[in-house]
């Protein structure tokens, strides 16, 4: 493992960035992606056919990419989506959650990007995303609610606590939380 410290390897985040490609990794892991330049940069890392890992504070995996295209001028957004559609692998959106007894533990939302993913990405229709992710499950994908349910079915987390971070209120009772 090799990692970079910005200051003493590398002038900006954006130049230690650039610079990783010179070293021929098989990961790339990027803190935060914060702004345009980082996230360019990150995309382009991801068309090389390099492993890149990265994080952005977003709630949903529908967000996530949302906030990716909305960074950049609205005349680079059709070819951001293009450049995502073929690129992104998967998108873990998490959010920790007191545990029963103490602790925390991370209920998640899991995106993969398949073909119907990649379509709704190229063609802007990120809002249809969050269904896609709740009819999937067998392509990996698992909504936020879904993981909360399972959550506190084991009873790992409090009901209070699973109905707090749920997004759709209206499944509480399909999911029998109430």
């Amino acid at each position: 493992v090799v990692q970079r410290q910005l200051g003493t390897d590398m002038v900006s985040f954006n130049a230690g960035l650039k610079h990783v490609l010179r070293q021929d990794p098989n990961v790339i892991m990027v803190g935060e992606m914060r702004d345009l330049e980082t996230i360019a940069t990150t995309i382009t890392l991801a068309e090389t056919g390099h492993l890149v890992l990265a994080t952005l504070h977003t709630y949903s995996a529908a967000q996530t990419i949302d906030r990716i295209i909305d960074i950049f001028p609205p005349h680079q957004q059709t070819q951001v989506r293009m450049q995502l559609s073929m690129t992104l692998a998967a998108v873990i959106s998490q959010r920790l959650l007191v545990k029963i007894g103490g602790g925390r533990i991370a209920a998640r939302e899991i995106l993969t990007n398949t073909p119907a993913v990649s379509n709704l990405i190229r063609e802007s229709k990120i809002a249809q995303i969050k269904t896609v992710i709740e009819t999937s499950s067998k392509e990996g994908m698992e909504s936020l609610d879904h993981n909360l349910k399972r959550l506190y079915d084991k009873k790992i987390v409090a009901k209070e606590e699973a109905q707090a971070h749920m997004n759709n209120p209206e499944l509480l009772e399909r999911f029998r939380i109430l």
